[in-house]
């Protein structure tokens, strides 16, 4: 597992944080989060899949600075993640993004929700920062307490 802080230059990271943090940032419910209907609830935004491109230039101008910095050969999707605050701490399954490949999490906002692996490592949710780790390894996203959302953006990839 690699952990970088501090990813994007000030200026890549305020850009994107901006969007990804503003009002008209076109967030989509999902009455689940890691299968259909198991009681929690998420927005996202899908950038892309093995389908391919899923919105406009606009938002792949964002993340571009990212993508510039991965090492990858195929890209096989990429989402963002916005959950709201809870009264209390919830982790939503272990779970893996994909069979084989690599799977990095880029963390949009500072707060209290975090990434638990399986092994029982924690990696809190810290603005510009990126966790690349095997796609096989599982994992699980949590709520946050501290702020009024927890905002990620998921990459898939060999």
């Amino acid at each position: 597992m690699n952990i970088y802080k501090k990813f994007l230059s000030n200026l890549e990271f305020k850009k994107l944080k901006s969007k990804m943090m503003s009002s008209n940032m076109p967030w989509f419910f999902n009455d689940g989060v890691n299968k259909e209907k198991d009681g929690f609830y998420q927005f996202t935004f899908l950038f892309c899949n093995h389908k391919g491109i899923n919105c406009t230039q606009e938002f792949i101008d964002l993340i571009q600075p990212i993508l510039l910095k991965l090492k990858y050969k195929k890209l096989n999707a990429v989402k963002a993640n916005l959950l709201l605050q809870t009264n209390k701490t919830i982790e939503h399954g272990f779970h893996t993004d994909q069979p084989v490949g690599t799977t990095s999490i880029f963390y949009i906002n500072n707060c209290n929700g975090y990434t638990k692996f399986k092994n029982g490592k924690k990696i809190i949710s810290e603005e510009n920062k990126l966790i690349e780790f095997n796609s096989a390894l599982e994992h699980t996203g949590s709520s946050c307490t501290d702020k009024p959302r927890r905002v990620v953006i998921n990459f898939n990839y060999t």
